[in-house]
C-alpha cells in the first residue's frame, strides 16, 4: 500500500494558494495511492473552529472529503501552527487527528510526528507551545469574537518567529537522536519528522531518523512504499 506525505506546506504564507497542493491531492488515487498522512502545517495557521476558516482550510477540506470518498485513508498530525483540530468540528474531517501515527509501508513500520516539541533547549518556544495549546486558550478562542482573537494570535506568532534565532538556525540533531532512540524501541523502524523544513536522514539505534522537506519548498509530496 503506498502512502503519501506533505510536510509544512504553509498554505496561505509561503506556500501561496491551495490550488496547486489539492491539484496534487486529487491524483493521488490514481497513482495507486491508498493512504495520505499530513504531517502538520498544512496551512499557515489552522484554528479549530469555523469562524477562523481561511480559503485554504475550506479547499484542502474539500479535497480530503473527495479522497476519503474514493477509499483513501487521511491521518492528520497536528503541528505547531495548527490549534484544537483534534478537539473541533474538523475531527470528523479526517479518519484521524492528533499528534503522531503509526503505519506501515512496504514491511517497513514508520512513526510520524512533526517534531516542534523536540527540542528541550528551546524553553521559550515549549512555554509557548504549551501556552498556545491550553485549555484556557482554548476556551478564549472558542467563545470570543474572530476579530478580538485573529490578531492576537498572528500577532503573538509573528512575534515569537522573530526569537530565538540560535534554536532555529540548526537543527537539534542530538535531542532528535535522544527522542528518536526512545520511541523507535517502542516498535518502529523509522521516525519521521517535519517542522525543520529541511531533508536529513541518521541511523540511530534501533533505526532511522527522516527529516522530510517542506511541501512549501520543494513543491512535492512524498512516497513511501
Amino acid at each position: 500500500m503506498a502512502v503519501a506525505i506533505v510536510a509544512d506546506a504553509h498554505l496561505g504564507g509561503p506556500g501561496g494558494p491551495a490550488e496547486p497542493l489539492v491539484e496534487q491531492l486529487r491524483a493521488l488515487p490514481g497513482q495507486g495511492v491508498r493512504r495520505l498522512v499530513l504531517l502538520g502545517d498544512l496551512c499557515q495557521v489552522w484554528v479549530g473552529y469555523p469562524q477562523y476558516e481561511t480559503p485554504e482550510v475550506r479547499a484542502v477540506l474539500a479535497a480530503v472529503a473527495e479522497l476519503r470518498a474514493s477509499g483513501l485513508r487521511v491521518d492528520y498530525v497536528e503541528g505547531n501552527r495548527d490549534f484544537f483540530l483534534a478537539e473541533g468540528v474538523y475531527r470528523s474531517r479526517f479518519d484521524s487527528i492528533g499528534a503522531e501515527v503509526a503505519f506501515e509501508a512496504a514491511g517497513v513500520r514508520y512513526l510520524a510526528v512533526h517534531g516542534d516539541g523536540l527540542n528541550d533547549r528551546d524553553r521559550q518556544y515549549l512555554a509557548w507551545r504549551w501556552l498556545s495549546k491550553s485549555a484556557a486558550v482554548r476556551g478564549v478562542v472558542r467563545h470570543l469574537p474572530k476579530r478580538i482573537v485573529a490578531p492576537l494570535v498572528h500577532g503573538t506568532e509573528r512575534r515569537l518567529s522573530g526569537t530565538n534565532f540560535k534554536h532555529k538556525a540548526v537543527v537539534p540533531e542530538a535531542a532528535i537522536r535522544r527522542y528518536a532512540e526512545g520511541r523507535l524501541a517502542q516498535g518502529h523502524d523509522v521516525l519521521l519528522l517535519g517542522h525543520f523544513h529541511e531533508p536529513f536522514s541518521w541511523r540511530v539505534a534501533g533505526g532511522e531518523v527522516r527529516l522530510l522537506d517542506a511541501w512549501f519548498r520543494s513543491r512535492r509530496i512524498e512516497r513511501l512504499g
